[in-house]
């Protein structure tokens, strides 16, 4: 990677080459570069996209809606401390600055201490936490609210799913797309099912879905018409999964179900009396001893199982490289010759995008990186692959090409 310049605004990385004048990008020229390549890429045997952060504040900006919830949670009791602490911590793990999850993270980890050593200040900080994870649930269900009730929300949702559909757009026989996420919105959800594309998840039931521990590797196949005991795979179908939880799961009893609570809901503080403990959307060590493993083992299992095998792709889109457990599992994946990571960002993350691609071979490697390439509407209707157009446009110039050659015979039989 030492040919790259990462002081450059745009970086534009295909096939161990950068592109002439990739720094000015301009979607005419540079598509012709981009398109096929990723056309292809997506037709590997394994296809996962794992999106971050960056999808949510891409569409929020798109519809005009200022992103929440994004934003360092500050702490009344031993906020000092807190903030000091997670700030240490991003550090040690190469993250560059700290985050709301590192405030919470160590909010809980202290209150955990607190108990132990039942100090005053255990009942107050615990309220405190209990009204910041309440505020981000909110401010959370804002954002869906924003873009939905915004002017521009009918064209936000479409880009969404074109972008989705680029993705999802594979041919049935081959290996299903499987989307995992970071977020714990639900704006992937929502275009999705709106898109008609059908999700597979660890969910059972439908009036109060529970989380399943099994995989069967359930599908959705039909029978064509006068052709009986071959059932064919439906097309429009991925494998959805929600790495660090979402804020429409809590727990219950021992298990964990899905709460329906409508997308875009303008919601009342006291329509949510969940205390943290409730609440699926951050993995950490503090929510008990059965939580360290449940869920986040069987969902990080499935991160791994998906694409740590031969002729796997990962597409990385608004993740900003910040989970050393993401991470890992993401080199552990590159360290087979026949994978390929494709990374597209808005920025390079604080430094983390180019200090994570350090450390893994440049051969296996696509990065379209910077304001233009990681724009979604740019991205989406400019380089990403339509694939049912792929498909047409294949079958036309097929045609064509045998009308030519029809043409040609002819032309000899009249000399």
């Amino acid at each position: 990677m030492d040919a790259i310049d990462w002081g450059k605004k745009h970086i534009l990385y295909i096939a161990n080459e950068i592109p002439e004048d990739f720094d000015n990008p301009d979607h005419k020229k540079h598509r012709s570069v981009i398109e096929p390549w990723l056309t292809a890429v997506f037709q590997s045997e394994h296809l996962s996209l794992l999106l971050g952060s960056g999808i949510t504040i891409g569409i929020c900006n798109y519809s005009g809606v200022e992103p929440r919830a994004m934003q360092r949670i500050k702490f009344k009791t031993k906020g000092k401390e807190i903030a000091s602490y997670a700030e240490q911590e991003a550090k040690n793990l190469s993250r560059g600055s700290a985050n709301f999850e590192d405030d919470l993270r160590v909010a809980i980890e202290l209150l955990k201490g607190l108990k132990i050593l039942n100090d005053d200040n255990t009942s107050t900080l615990e309220n405190e936490i209990n009204e910041k994870m309440k505020s981000l649930i909110l401010n959370l269900i804002k954002n869906e609210y924003g873009v939905l009730s915004s002017e521009k929300a009918s064209d936000a949702l479409a880009l969404l799913k074109r972008f989705l559909i680029s993705f999802s757009s594979r041919t049935a026989t081959r290996d299903r797309l499987h989307i995992f996420t970071t977020n714990y919105d639900r704006f992937i959800e929502y275009a999705l099912d709106n898109a008609g594309i059908y999700t597979l998840d660890r969910f059972v039931g439908k009036l109060n879905p529970a989380l399943r521990l099994h995989k069967m590797e359930l599908d959705y196949h039909y029978n064509p018409p006068g052709i009986r005991g071959e059932p064919r795979y439906v097309e429009g179908v991925v494998r959805y999964t929600k790495l660090h939880g979402s804020l429409d799961w809590r727990f219950k009893d021992g298990d964990i179900y899905k709460e329906p609570m409508p997308f875009g809901l303008k919601i009342d503080e006291e329509m949510l009396p969940h205390p943290y403990e409730t609440n699926v959307i951050f993995p950490n060590s503090a929510k008990g001893t059965d939580t360290v493993y449940f869920p986040y083992s069987e969902l990080f299992r499935d991160f791994s199982a998906a694409i740590c095998r031969p002729n796997s792709v990962l597409v990385a889109y608004g993740y900003g490289f910040g989970d050393s457990h993401i991470n890992n599992i993401i080199l552990d994946m590159m360290t087979i010759p026949s994978t390929h990571l494709v990374i597209i960002s808005y920025d390079l993350a604080d430094g983390r995008i180019p200090n994570f691609t350090k450390r893994c071979n440049p051969s296996q490697l696509t990065l379209l990186l910077g304001n233009h390439y990681g724009d979604i509407q740019t991205l989406t209707e400019n380089y990403l692959p339509k694939s049912a157009i792929d498909r047409i446009s294949d079958r036309r110039l097929k045609i064509e090409e045998k009308r030519k050659a029809i043409k040609k015979e002819g032309e000899v039989e009249d000399e």
